[in-house]
Formats: structure tokens, sequence, C-alpha cells
């Protein structure tokens, strides 16, 4: 019987990025072409044409960047930042790019004076895929709700999650990649969040509750000292 390669994640996602690269460069090529054919051919079905190749190539390369972005290693630039303020920035965001999220989720903040030493662009993302995820997976008839809260020397993000017929797993919550793929989806987002929190030395944890069928998802963070 033949044995599977044993191969890093570091050797896919160096495979993964190169293969991107190259694909690319290939689209650049398709680019350079539709803009030369759309500039010669006068035929205004045919112009309409290339400018839709040129659309297709556009947002397949737009795709390719995100994959890229999703692999890309985790390097947070931090900051002092009060977690109070760190929630009103990432409502705000959410309304502002995201609406549809904005009318399902509640919010619930219990914080005070607690600070957080973080990189709040790169905490936002995570945060924003933790809310996506919960809307396209499962969800049931009811308001998502996020909590912040003081827990001692840390502060804790708390989204719970109605949920229908939840029969997958929570242990290592986010820690697999490609446990799911679909078209256009490869099973990154949750684990890009997870990589995201622990490059702030956070944790990432959920817990399904059978008696209130709601997924509760955990994100705790370290406090600076005062």
């Amino acid at each position: 019987m033949q044995s599977e390669p044993n191969i890093s994640w570091t050797e896919l996602t160096k495979f993964v990025g190169q293969l991107n690269h190259d694909l690319r460069n290939h689209l650049n090529a398709v680019e350079l072409q539709a803009a030369f054919l759309g500039e010669i051919v006068e035929d205004p079905e045919g112009k309409s044409e290339i400018k839709r190749l040129r659309a297709m190539t556009s947002d397949l390369s737009s795709h390719l960047q995100e994959l890229s972005a999703s692999l890309s290693r985790i390097q947070p630039t931090t900051m002092r930042y009060l977690a109070a303020e760190f929630l009103e920035d990432l409502q705000a965001r959410v309304t502002r790019e995201r609406p549809e999220l904005a009318g399902s989720l509640e919010w619930k903040n219990s914080l005070g004076e607690e600070a957080l030493e973080i990189d709040p662009q790169l905490l936002q993302e995570a945060f924003l895929e933790l809310l996506a995820n919960a809307v396209a997976h499962e969800r049931s008839e009811g308001p998502l709700v996020l909590e912040a809260r003081p827990a001692g020397e840390q502060v804790e993000f708390i989204l719970r999650e109605p949920k229908t017929n939840f029969a997958g797993t929570t242990e290592n919550w986010g820690a697999r990649p490609l446990a799911r793929l679909r078209s256009g989806h490869y099973g990154l987002g949750l684990f890009r969040a997870r990589s995201i929190f622990e490059a702030h030395h956070g944790t990432l944890e959920a817990k399904f509750d059978p008696a209130t069928s709601t997924l509760v998802t955990t994100v705790t963070l370290p406090c600076l000292v005062p």
C-alpha cells in the first residue's frame, strides 16, 4: 500500500503561494491581451464580451489575493487599546461593512477601563470572520449575541449563536484548516481567526449547549497590567 506524503503546513503554504503567484502572472497576461483586443475590436458586441472577460479575470485575481491573505503569516503591529473602544470600533465596522449582520446582532458590553495590547485592524478581521461564520452555517431563528466582559486579568468576548442540527465537533475549534471545503471556500477563515487570536496571546474555544441549541464561542484576551 502506497504511503501518503508527510507534508508540513509550512511546505503547503509555500506551494500554494507559489502556485498563486504563477496563476496571477498568467491572469495578468490574459488581462493585457484582453485590453489589446478591446482597442482593436470595433464590433460593439465583441467589445462587450471582452469587457466581461476582463471582469472575470479581475474577479479571479481578487479571489487568489484573498487566498494568499488567508494563508499569510500573522504579524500583528500592536498598540495599547481600551477593550471598550475596540468593541465600539468593531460595532461601527460591522454596521458599515456588513449591514446584514448588524441587523441580527445584539451587543452586550460590561467593560470598564480594561486595556489590551492589540493590532485593532487585524483583530477586527478575526471577529468579522467569527460573525460571518455564524451566519453562514446552520443558523436557526433568533439573534446572535456578542458579549464583552472582564474576567480577572483577561477580557472575554462571548458569541452565542442559535443553531439547528449541529452535529460537528467543537474540539480544537478552528485548529484544522481545510476541514470543510466547498466552492469558493476552503476552511481557512476560522483557522486564520484563531491564529490571529493566538498571535495576541489569546484563546478561542467553542461549546455547543444542546439544551438551548446554542453554540457558544469564547475569545479570551489578556489585559495589560495597569
